[in-house]
């Protein structure tokens, strides 16, 4: 047997079908924590780290399927998955491609990443010879989880038509994995139970079937509104990937004649021995996202800790008297980036200095706010022009068109506003605008936005993407939502190669979705504005700005979150600022209106918060306050940012909003058991001294006599 075998393997080298066998192979699973993660023979890969396991059939090199056939955690059973998985499909020209279809093997290759990923890569040609298609694994040292892609060659003499593409493609046991499992999808947030269709905020969601205690993660890095996880849903699958062609924003790419198309990856995580779906997605999901995914904020030295912007109360209503007097009334309070919103230039698209409202520019502007302490910052539409515009009346042609090929403003039904196709040469243009405000002006931030996909006031899907058909970046409408997403996310990367430390926010608005944000943008950009709350002491701002950044985090890092717009002035103020201590903190409202006194105030808060971020880093960690769940009228919420790699410590913020109790015993988790830690008050008073196991089991009491009221604490390694 075992001489028929290596004759076999043989043949198969001989003819191109494995490319390489590892040394190792013969050493069982359970040694492959130890790199290479992907071992394999003729018939069988294997994807082992030593957390996760993952076995799939090949096929021959004459024809067969290609199927997962075992995907488990190495410790333990699980259950979920049946013998066999299709692992991917997708059409080509409405021609169904699936791996328990017909294919041959040409090779496997060994593959990584820049991020410490190891896996490998497997060449298959379709049985009608129309495409080369590889399959690409990742997994990463110590993480449970598999990262996924799919690359498209076409084989054929023309274009093809690429849709309804599933990356991930899991057969689930039919009744017990169907009927008693929870859901947990809107960032692994919301549950229910029974078939779910996703949607654009499904950049994560959760299956646990809470009588296994067993569960599968799925993240998608697809872009906004092109993403698509669905869950039993036509069939006992599971399905991960980009959106179908019958869907409302359905994804298209059309592929040439030899090229190739990767997709965007999906990565999962298999997990057993966990009572809730939330203890996951508190620990692997954050470790991985800030690890290895490849956000840009893992690769900002310094992050923010407080931005000032100018959008409410003055609106377009600025000058540059009252700009500088806001920079300095904003530094006195403690403020460290200063954003200049909507109103400095003379139209859409030009992008030129209002010199009425500034008459020196906004050089001076930005070297005096430098001077104060802050780093500047500045609005820019980016994808949006005025029709009296220069840019518009020389190159009407870079703008989108509607079904019926007439100019379009996909933002509003208001079409004193055009709106820019990225798959022309807008992007070159508005690339130039925003390099020479980041190089010669200095600037640090740029809150880009306005919609260039979707929009988020605009309801259907007909006035979306561009559906002109002369436009180089996309063939027709379905082909420019893909486009123009990427387009703009090459334009983030040209902006940092220039910049590295610009900080890029990213609004909802250009995302396509009500406060949509997800991991395809973070990999491109900092931050996402994700809201506009505001309003009287009386309106929830605070209970809104908490709720969002809960429901986001922990599967979106928290300092990407940018939750408007608080004012400073505000009664109530400090509720604020404790509030937005759980995301990236930024105010807004009139600095000028607040008392010496006030200013002092802030300026503490300002300075505890930075010297938290200099000592935990705690703007890279967020975690849920054990016990204590979504921010709610008549409970308690809370937070905590502890620095889970070095263990020393972080910061915890607890809420009471209209509970009847005054008094609550607060754990803290993530803490290293041995450790002794202090726990102090913002002014460093002592609260109490615990070992990490006693705060993690007894904890601390906390008051709070104010029906709507909340504190701030320090955890501190002694």
């Amino acid at each position: 047997m075992k001489q028929s075998f290596l004759f076999f393997l043989t043949v198969c080298i001989t003819l191109g079908v494995v490319r390489s066998v590892p040394e190792g192979f013969a050493q069982s699973a359970a040694s492959g924590a130890a790199r290479p993660f992907a071992s394999w023979t003729a018939t069988e890969l294997v994807l082992n780290n030593g957390v996760v396991q993952r076995t799939i059939s090949l096929p021959t090199a004459v024809s067969g399927s290609f199927l997962t056939t075992t995907y488990k955690p190495v410790n333990g059973a699980f259950k979920y998955f049946t013998q066999t998985s299709a692992d991917f499909q997708f059409e080509l020209n409405d021609t169904v491609y699936t791996g328990s279809g017909d294919w041959t093997l040409k090779t496997i290759e060994k593959l990584t990443d820049a991020r410490q990923g190891d896996g490998a890569a497997v060449t298959l040609q379709s049985k009608d010879g129309r495409i080369e298609l590889r399959v690409n694994f990742l997994l990463y040292p110590g993480q449970p989880v598999i990262r996924k892609s799919l690359t498209i060659r076409n084989l054929t003499g023309e274009s093809v038509r690429l849709e309804s593409v599933d990356v991930e493609k899991f057969t689930v046991t039919p009744y017990y994995a169907t009927t008693f499992s929870w859901i947990c999808h809107d960032y692994g947030r919301r549950r229910s139970i029974g078939p779910y269709d996703g949607n654009f905020q499904d950049a994560l969601l959760t299956v646990h079937n809470s009588d296994w205690q067993q569960g599968i993660v799925i993240g998608n890095e697809a872009s906004g509104v092109v993403k698509h996880t669905s869950v039993f849903w036509n069939e006992p699958t599971i399905l991960s990937g980009l959106t179908h062609k019958d869907a409302r924003f359905p994804f298209r790419k059309y592929i040439h004649k030899g090229e190739s198309f990767t997709t965007p990856q999906v990565f999962t995580i298999v997990y057993n021995a966990h009572k809730d779906p939330d203890e996951v997605l508190n620990t692997a999901v954050p470790d991985f996202v800030r690890k290895h995914l490849g956000i840009r904020l893992s690769e900002l030295a310094q992050k923010p800790t407080f931005v000032y912007n100018t959008w409410v109360p003055f609106r377009k209503n600025l000058n540059e008297k009252l700009v500088m007097e806001l920079a300095k009334a904003a530094a006195d309070a403690g403020m460290k980036e200063f954003i200049i919103d909507d109103g400095w230039a003379d139209n859409y698209g030009d992008w030129n200095i209002d010199k009425k409202k500034f008459p020196n520019g906004l050089k001076p502007v930005f070297d005096y706010i430098k001077s104060l302490g802050m780093k500047p910052g500045l609005w820019v539409s980016v994808g949006s022009a005025s029709p009296d515009s220069k840019v518009y009346q020389a190159h009407p042609d870079w703008f989108v068109l509607d079904e019926k090929q007439q100019p379009a403003n996909l933002h509003e039904d208001d079409l004193s506003m055009r709106t820019a196709c990225f798959g022309t040469g807008w992007r070159g243009y508005i690339k130039d605008v925003l390099l020479k405000l980041a190089l010669e002006y200095g600037l640090e931030y740029l809150k880009l936005d306005f919609t260039v996909v979707t929009s988020t006031y605009r309801f259907g899907n007909k006035v979306t993407g561009c559906y002109a058909n002369n436009h180089k970046g996309h063939k027709d409408h379905h082909e420019s939502l893909y486009t123009n997403y990427e387009e703009v996310w090459q334009l983030f990367d040209e902006l940092h190669a220039a910049k590295p430390n610009l900080f890029i926010d990213c609004t909802f608005e250009t995302m396509g979705g009500l406060q949509l944000i997800d991991y395809a943008m973070l990999k491109h950009a900092e931050g996402d504005w994700l809201s506009n709350f505001y309003g009287p002491p009386d309106a929830n701002v605070d209970l809104r700005v908490r709720n969002m950044a809960w429901w986001r985090s922990p599967a979106i890092p928290a300092t990407a979150l940018v939750i408007g717009n608080p004012e400073m002035q505000d009664a109530g103020w400090e509720m604020h600022i404790k509030s937005l201590a759980g995301a990236l903190p930024i105010m807004l409202g009139d600095p000028r209106k607040l008392l010496p006194a006030d200013l002092k105030k802030y300026r503490a808060y300002a300075d505890w918060l930075q010297a938290m971020e200099n000592r935990h880093q705690i703007m890279t960690y967020r975690q849920d306050l054990p016990g204590f769940g979504e921010p709610k009228e008549g409970l308690w919420d809370g937070f905590q940012r502890i620095n889970t790699e070095t263990r020393q410590g972080g910061i915890i913020g607890v809420f009471r909003h209209g509970a009847t109790e005054t008094k609550r015993q607060v754990t803290v988790a993530h803490l290293d058991p041995l450790r002794r830690y202090q726990v102090l008050t913002m002014n460093n008073q002592l609260v109490t001294s615990l070992t990490g196991q006693a705060l993690q089991t007894t904890g601390f009491p906390v008051t709070i006599n104010e029906r709507y009221g909340g504190t701030l604490f320090q955890i501190s390694s002694q």
